[in-house]
């Protein structure tokens, strides 16, 4: 359902999250991700974590034992969703199947799991409260083409020291992690039915038309086909 939350909690297994239809923005003790038609998110066991649904979300949710898992165990990933990963996530929840055809459609999954891309599309959660504090003045509001000058004076922080904080806490540059940030929200809005110029607007392109050569450079496709892929 649209909007609705599934608060924090753990797995004693490993946790496959993808979503058929919309979008499900997932939240750890790591950061925050999404997962959507083309990337599923991969949750350890153990691991903090909770959803929110945003659009008319269609979700798939498989567990793995910790004995041998697929993916890296050590920490939250995304991975591209190829067409033959997409059927072989849905066909593994689909219900009364028969525990033989469960498992060849395991074994199946399993291997192309471990051959799957991963999809860096994040944004870490800042230990440093001067960063974790810049960082949520430019969530809040998007829009606004907050600078990192204008960022160091709002945390009592030199520039120097900020751009600084984001390149050891995040490995990246402002630009770039704000450039995800907004990617990541776009991917939001788009799912819950906004236009590609009211999306664009909300979260700070100048123009339509960088938002899309930007969103498509990063997403591999337009945001009218993520979107229309989002609702379909």
């Amino acid at each position: 359902m649209p909007g609705e939350v599934i608060h924090g909690h753990r797995h004693d297994d490993h946790q496959l999250i993808y979503v058929a239809r919309g979008v499900l923005a997932v939240q750890t003790e790591h950061g925050a991700w999404v997962a959507c038609a083309d990337r599923a998110v991969w949750v350890p066991a153990a691991a903090w974590h909770e959803h929110q649904a945003y659009g008319d979300t269609i979700a798939h949710t498989l567990m793995f034992p910790v004995q041998d898992p697929p993916l890296p165990g050590d920490s939250p990933t995304v991975v591209a969703v190829s067409a033959l990963l997409r059927e072989l996530l849905i066909a593994c929840t689909e219900p009364e199947l028969t525990a033989g055809e469960i498992h060849r459609i395991r074994a199946v999954l399993g291997d192309r799991l471990r051959r799957a891309d991963v999809r860096a599309l994040t944004l870490p959660s800042a230990h440093d409260p001067r960063l974790a504090y810049a960082c949520r003045l430019v969530l809040d509001d998007l829009s606004r083409p907050r600078t990192i000058a204008w960022l160091s004076r709002q945390v009592n922080a030199s520039e120097r020291t900020l751009a600084r904080l984001f390149r050891t806490e995040f490995g990246t540059t402002y630009p770039q992690w704000r450039t995800n940030a907004r990617i990541i929200h776009a991917m939001i809005r788009l799912a819950e039915g906004a236009t590609v110029t009211e999306t664009a607007h909300l979260c700070g392109w100048a123009t339509t038309s960088a938002f899309v050569d930007i969103f498509a450079r990063t997403m591999g496709q337009t945001p009218g086909s993520y979107r229309s892929t989002s609702a379909s």
